[in-house]
């Protein structure tokens, strides 16, 4: 879908329908005041009739428009002018989508930038209204024979004052990278796993650079990883028939030699648990395992677009993880690259082992930071459920940019303890350390195991195995955390060059 900034006269605007706001004391948006002056009082008497209270998510659409070249009116409830969080106005925006997307529309304006949100400035309102709407609009269609109705509505129009047209059209190219990168996120994560195999994510990787300026790619295979001891991450490989790969994105956006964020994601594009099998109830929604590793993707795409000065390294190691005569058994050891040896007690705690040996090869980079995403841990989605994902790291600042950005994007986090008392859990008495620590704190002892990896640099995990999909009736990937991790890098950008 096209999107743009439009400044002219509601006289002049051509559009098959316009959003507009109310309030539940019936106060009106700007817009939505001089419709209903030109347009004979028709927003007025609707609101007198009853026909709509302003409550925050209710939607009435208006077809008959007096006066007017707008054909009509959308009307979206935002609740109570004084109490309109960021929160109520995404959910605002997202009712506003739903109730139009499956209309006969081809453009529609949106003037719902207009709408004060407290801290919520034009320019992030009207990002919100791109990646809102992209969002909603998403179809899953790659592998149908016959494709389901395609959605009509090819414009948006978000309809701003002339002075805010700098700003808004600056959150309009952010909205549009991230969109894009979301987009590509959910793309790969929702294909099959005999589709989006780690061949097929590398060549997808390798795609992507081509296709935008400032990014490079590079993929090791099997034996370059064997030659540089990676017995961990090869380890989970060898069960399957598909040569694991390590993906190597660069993104050189800052000419001088500051040093990079690196950026790990796990790449298990299917994971049915190894020896340790899992379960056969669920087990297809295993082709998600590799979200981060999709989202490190998206999130280097979105930087390249929005060419941010800054140097970016995005590493996603690849692999599947299937029962075979060569897999790891649990009770077997394995040499990490770092030197450390590792027992393995459940081989369905994979992700942890091709992480580690991801990890260690981060420091080649020499790296300002470190933040790794991972469909880790089950025990995450007990704790915090499908709202927040996991945060855990070794350093308070670079966590607290991360909860910052969070905040911005509405993608939100919520930091748990990696304190010493936990390690204790990952004792092994044949190994230098256990792959997992039991069931007690499950999410907080895989951080804990990672840590041993991560002492030469400043480092945060993200546990998205809460987040990074949706199950059920909407099953689909959601494409978090590409909003967060994009909003982090805008924000180190603008630390560093103003």
């Amino acid at each position: 879908m096209d999107y743009s900034i439009e400044n002219q006269p509601l006289e002049q605007l051509e559009t098959d329908c316009i959003i507009v706001g109310i309030y539940t004391n019936q106060n009106l948006s700007p817009t939505a005041i001089a419709i209903d002056s030109a347009a004979h009082q028709i927003i007025s008497n609707l609101i007198e009739r009853g026909d709509i209270k302003g409550k925050n998510s209710e939607t009435l659409l208006v077809s008959l428009i007096p006066n007017s070249n707008i054909e009509r009116i959308l009307l979206v409830g935002l609740g109570d002018e004084r109490k309109l969080s960021y929160k109520l106005y995404l959910k605002a925006l997202n009712a506003a989508i739903k109730a139009i997307k499956n209309k006969n529309f081809t453009t529609v304006a949106c003037t719902l930038a207009e709408i004060e949100v407290l801290g919520v400035d034009v320019s992030l309102r009207t990002r919100k209204i791109v990646e809102t709407f992209n969002s909603e609009l998403y179809q899953i269609t790659a592998n149908k024979s016959i494709q389901p109705p395609a959605i009509s509505l090819a414009h948006l129009q978000i309809v701003v004052d002339t002075e805010w047209n700098t700003a808004a059209n600056a959150g309009l190219q952010q909205g549009l990278a991230i969109s894009e990168g979301i987009e590509l996120t959910k793309y790969l994560s929702d294909l099959a796993g005999n589709i989006c195999t780690p061949t097929y994510l590398a060549q997808q990787a390798i795609n992507v650079a081509k296709s935008v300026d400032g990014l490079s790619v590079n993929v090791l295979e099997e034996s370059e990883m064997e030659a540089l001891g990676m017995g961990a991450l090869l380890s989970v490989s060898r069960g399957s028939r598909q040569p694991a790969k390590l993906i190597c994105l660069h993104y050189q956006g800052d000419d001088s030699n500051s040093k990079p964020i690196v950026l790990v994601g796990k790449g298990l594009t299917f994971d049915a648990g190894g020896i340790s099998l899992k379960s056969s109830s669920g087990m297809d929604e295993m082709k998600y395992d590799m979200c981060g590793g999709a989202a490190v993707i998206g999130t280097l795409q979105a930087a390249a677009k929005l060419k941010l000065p800054l140097n970016i390294i995005g590493l996603v190691p690849a692999s599947e993880n299937l029962p075979d005569g060569d897999a790891n058994k649990p009770g077997d050891v394995v040499t990490s690259m770092s030197g450390k040896t590792i027992e393995i007690l459940n081989t369905d705690a994979e992700g942890r082992l091709i992480l580690c040996d991801t990890l260690t090869y981060a420091e080649r980079f020499d790296p300002e930071v470190v933040i790794d995403l991972a469909t880790l841990t089950g025990a995450c989605l007990v704790a915090l459920g499908r709202v927040p994902s996991g945060l855990l790291g070794n350093d308070d600042a670079l966590c607290d940019d991360l909860i910052q950005a969070a905040d911005t994007a509405a993608d939100s986090v919520w930091r748990l303890p990696l304190w010493e008392e936990y390690q204790e859990q990952l004792k092994s008495n044949f190994a230098d350390i256990a792959n997992i620590g039991g069931r007690d704190a499950g999410t907080i002892t895989a951080a804990c195991f990672l840590s041993r990896f991560t002492k030469d640099f400043r480092w945060a995990h993200l546990d998205i195995a809460g987040t990074a999909w949706k199950t059920g009736a909407n099953k689909g990937a959601t494409g978090r955390p590409v909003a967060l991790l994009t909003q982090y890098l805008i924000n180190c950008a603008q630390k560093q060059h103003g």
